[in-house]
């Protein structure tokens, strides 16, 4: 099968320390390396909302997420590719992923037949979950027809219809530039059954191959090479998972990433990870598509995924939700978080978290924080995002350290100590590893 030429300097992967099955790790990109594990800020419409992409590196941000879909739609791949791509388009000059547009099969279409998300009810059998009770509906909302060679969408932005094939996803994300693009999928939900998990499977790998088939292909358009990623379906069922996995490490990607339906509880997801991992090469990437919570990143990190990406940081902070290890009697939050809205920060001199080094909580203090929210001032969610965004770098930079001193669990209790259940959860499948490896796609 056509595989596009590879500079080695510019793309690859080398897996440096091992801490049971967790990995420490770089991601070669020709914008510069990434350091894994490793958080993936999401820029949906090429822009981290509110926030001028320096602030974003100066974070600690390595990479970003752009969408596929939203920039097709506007301003178009064409204008983007016409300016040099993403990267110069919107001033930013680390590394980007892209996705395929295939979560929107899913969040235009099951997403809004089965009231589940990617966000804030992604596990319907957890709080702010849609619950047990939830069943398969008639497709009425739905703004997508999944096809075996297409898929027919409404856009959400002026109601005009479109076309997306593997094909076309792939040209559109050259045309973007990403260093990473990913292949088409149909993301599933949580409430589709066995049968139309399996059918929906089949027809994700059939589309894995045409991917390929067509990255091979096309020349990278703008003076760099550019990395393709296979995505793992099967939902929440073992066998398909292991079929999934097994069939998408068989095939010449230079990555692969984890997606859709991961369970309907942080339980569940830990045995999708389980499974599929199990059959995935050492030597390739693996990406979490759509996790972001500390739970959810340490199990992963234990497993042996190296990056994942989530709106949710900044989504958050856009509502005055902070993120914050402690709180101000030194007691680990169950949550990992405060509502910098309620009334007792009003007067607060204090900063979001203290201890944090972030230009926030350097210069800013919870009650003046809260006034711009209050105020509906723009400033606030910019500063509170700022912060949000570098508390995800500080826990990756310590999960890298853990792994390079072989203390990932120490590093895991320190966390989720104080919610012994969680951490047993979490720590649940470390496997023995080995020593430093060099390997390269």
């Amino acid at each position: 099968m056509p595989s596009a030429a590879r500079t080695p300097q510019e793309i690859g992967f080398d897996l440096l320390e091992r801490s049971g099955a967790a990995r420490r790790g770089r991601l070669r990109t020709a914008h510069g390396a990434v350091e894994t594990p490793a958080f993936v800020a999401v820029g949906t419409q090429a822009s981290v909302k509110g926030l001028d992409p320096d602030v974003v590196a100066t974070s600690g941000v390595q990479v970003l997420f752009a969408n596929t879909y939203h920039l097709y739609l506007r301003p178009g791949a064409d204008v983007v590719a016409e300016h040099g791509g993403l990267h110069r388009f919107m001033g930013w000059a680390r590394p980007l992923l892209t996705d395929s547009g295939g979560f929107q099969v899913f969040s235009l279409g099951a997403s809004i037949e089965h009231r589940v998300g990617k966000v804030a009810n992604i596990f319907p059998d957890e709080p702010g979950g849609s619950g047990g009770s939830q069943r398969l509906r008639p497709t009425s909302g739905s703004m997508v027809r999944v096809g075996e060679d297409e898929v027919h969408f409404v856009s959400h932005v002026d109601g005009s219809r479109h076309v997306f094939t593997p094909e076309k996803s792939i040209a559109v994300q050259r045309a973007l530039g990403a260093d990473v693009t990913l292949a088409f999928d149909e993301c599933t939900s949580p409430l589709h059954d066995e049968a139309y998990t399996h059918a929906s499977m089949q027809r994700t790998h059939r589309w894995a191959r045409r991917c390929l088939d067509a990255f091979g292909g096309a020349p990278a358009p703008h003076g760099y090479h550019q990395a393709l990623f296979g995505i793992v379906q099967g939902g929440a069922f073992e066998a398909l998972r292991r079929e999934s996995a097994a069939f998408v490490a068989g095939l010449p990607f230079d990555g692969i990433a984890i997606g859709g339906n991961l369970g309907r509880s942080h339980a569940e997801m830990h045995r999708v990870l389980d499974w599929t991992i199990e059959a995935l090469p050492a030597g390739s990437p693996r990406h979490l598509l759509g996790i972001g919570d500390v739970p959810g990143i340490l199990a992963a990190v234990v497993r042996g995924v190296d990056t994942f990406d989530c709106v949710a940081p900044t989504r958050n902070a856009r509502t005055g939700t902070v993120l914050a290890r402690r709180d101000d009697a030194g007691v680990p939050r169950a949550g990992f978080r405060l509502n910098l809205r309620n009334a007792a920060f009003a007067r607060d001199e204090r900063p979001l978290e203290t201890g944090c080094d972030c230009s926030t909580c350097r210069r800013f203090s919870r009650a003046y924080l809260r006034h711009l929210l209050k105020s509906g001032e723009s400033l606030g969610p910019q500063l509170l995002s700022v912060h949000n965004l570098r508390f995800m770098e500080r826990l990756m930079a310590e999960l890298r350290a853990a792994i390079e001193a072989d203390a990932l669990e120490a590093c895991v209790l320190a966390w989720l100590g104080h919610r012994p259940d969680v951490a047993d959860a979490v720590l649940g499948a470390s496997s023995p590893g080995s020593g430093p490896a060099t390997l390269a796609t």
